[in-house]
């Protein structure tokens, strides 16, 4: 599996408790613009309404060399999301508990060549979290 785009503020910004990989719902030019690399998920993130699950607000750039097909296409519209029943369920169960949120980690190019986002359920960490978690970090990097 081959990491595609990778939410870098994820791991600063939250703890991340437990990861999914789910399918994702594309457009033909959308899959060309993100095997391109035009795509941010830093600002997204997950909703689940009626049992489907939603990702928002990630932007994927239109594709520049496409002629005709859905020009007016809005690159942060909402996504569906493809995961099964079970983990809806589970996930849903998760976020009744305060201050968890579902965010998109990463955007993977899998062996069998379908494109698929990586999401994690997760807690914002406070600032005082943050400045440990670089403080510790710098102490892995110099320490030799």
């Amino acid at each position: 599996m081959e990491i595609l785009v990778k939410n870098r503020k994820a791991s600063h910004d939250y703890e991340i408790l437990e990861k999914y990989v789910a399918g994702i719902v594309l457009q033909g030019p959308e899959v060309k613009s993100i095997l391109k690399g035009s795509c941010s998920i830093s600002e997204g993130y997950v909703t689940i309404n009626n049992g489907e699950v939603f990702l928002k607000n990630c932007n994927i750039a239109r594709y520049d060399k496409i002629d005709g097909f859905r020009k007016d296409l809005n690159e942060r519209m909402d996504r569906k999301l493809l995961l099964t029943k079970s983990e809806i369920r589970k996930i849903d169960k998760e976020l009744t508990r305060k201050g968890l949120t579902i965010i998109p980690l990463n955007i993977i190019y899998s062996d069998t060549k379908k494109i698929k986002i990586e999401i994690a359920v997760a807690r914002g960490k406070k600032e005082y979290d943050k400045r440990e978690a670089l403080k510790e970090k710098d102490l892995r990097r110099y320490d030799i």
